[in-house]
């Protein structure tokens, strides 16, 4: 039966650890001696980048194996133990490396003994919420599905409501031409009134006019009668 690829490189990935832990136990007892340390620092940054590029193509390779469900649900949660072991014993490694975290014999005894113990707190695992630890590869799938779903559902709520708000600010704009055409209405039945009552205004002006001429003249006639009248009664009396 051929070996499993993912296992192999695990294996590598694994190996790969014990040595940058035996360089930096070198490279300590060389600074310790007095002696330059530079090449071996060169080597120890190259094998921890390595290291990274391992377990990147560890992760990738899991998690197609489960979404091709080329392994189990159990199996894959195993592998992804070891995936965060391996992503620990980096990071570790690196502090290390630039003497901020545990001593490389403290780590060295760790890898040769089958990795770090359980008990250890996982600090890549600490930053994970508390909705996502401890699911799988499906469980997780499904909470994303359903984020998305959720997502989706939000999005066509706010669809009807800016439609509705659409379909409103139509009718307003509506509401507002027949609003417009009604005030133009008014404006020229308003006009039409103020002209006939200004061309009421001038014929009363002229009737008034006329009948105050029509006054004067019959004074005029009832003055000329009686000056008629005087001079006959004159002439009779001579």
């Amino acid at each position: 039966m051929a070996p499993d690829p993912w296992l192999s490189l695990h294996g590598a990935a694994c190996q790969v650890a014990q040595e940058v832990a035996e360089k930096i136990q070198e490279r300590n007892r060389c600074q310790r001696a007095g002696e330059n340390p530079a090449k071996l620092n060169v080597i120890i940054r190259s094998s921890l980048q390595n290291l990274k590029e391992k377990i990147d193509q560890l992760k990738d390779l899991l998690l197609r194996a489960v979404s091709t469900h080329q392994i189990t649900q159990m199996e894959g949660d195993r592998r992804q133990n070891l995936v965060d072991d391996l992503l620990t014993r980096q990071k570790q490694l690196q502090a290390s490396y630039k003497n901020e975290g545990t001593e490389p014999d403290v780590i060295r005894s760790s890898l040769m003994t089958g990795g770090i113990k359980r008990g250890v707190t996982n600090p890549w695992l600490l930053e994970e919420s508390e909705e996502t630890r401890g699911l799988g590869f499906d469980d997780l799938r499904q909470q994303q599905r359903r984020i998305i779903e959720e997502q989706d559902a939000g999005l066509d709520a706010l669809s009807s409501i800016i439609s509705r708000q659409k379909q409103m600010g139509q009718e307003i704009g509506n509401e507002l031409d027949e609003q417009n055409e009604i005030i133009d209405d008014l404006t020229n039945l308003v006009e039409n009134t103020d002209d006939k009552l200004r061309n009421q205004t001038r014929h009363v002006k002229m009737v008034d006019k006329k009948s105050t001429s029509c006054g004067q003249c019959k004074r005029l006639m009832n003055c000329v009668d009686l000056q008629t009248y005087s001079q006959m009664c004159i002439y009779a009396a001579s």
